[in-house]
């Protein structure tokens, strides 16, 4: 009978481990707006994969019509640090991220020569569009970003 047991939760284990984050899938910007107005924006892809426990983000541009990552990062959402890279490879800050709910995520960005920033992303009930929430404080005031993805 304990063998059942054993086997019926470790199963059940399997199951909700291995269900992805919601966060995970291929994301295009929409619209971006900077303390509320709505501003141009370069295209932007965000491709979220998982694997086990982390989470892979890589942000992508078009150069002549081909997309080359200019940003990734690696992070569990637990709220440890994990390296955030440029395109070189090079390690130009830190993030943190952890899950703040069903759907939501709470995360600190550091790094030199750049602002912290703290944020928050939302992807909506239906799973097709992500909400990235920013503030952070440049030559002295709190600048409030906001963008709007839509899963692709």
């Amino acid at each position: 009978m304990k063998r059942a047991t054993l086997l019926a939760a470790i199963a059940v284990y399997q199951i909700t481990a291995a269900a992805p984050e919601p966060l995970v899938g291929t994301w295009r910007l929409e619209r971006q707006e900077i303390d509320g107005e709505a501003r141009n924006f370069e295209p932007l892809t965000l491709k979220i994969t998982q694997s086990g426990e982390r989470l892979a983000f890589a942000f992508s541009v078009p150069v002549n019509n081909v997309y080359f990552v200019s940003m990734s990062y690696t992070l569990r959402l637990d709220g440890t640090d994990a390296d955030v890279k440029n395109a070189r490879d090079e390690k130009i800050g830190t993030i943190q991220m952890r899950n703040d709910g069903p759907s939501q995520y709470k995360l600190a960005l550091k790094g030199p020569n750049r602002p912290d920033s703290s944020g928050k992303l939302t992807v909506s009930p239906d799973g097709k569009s992500l909400t990235s929430e920013a503030e952070s404080k440049q030559a002295g005031r709190t600048v409030h970003s906001k963008q709007f993805f839509s899963r692709y």
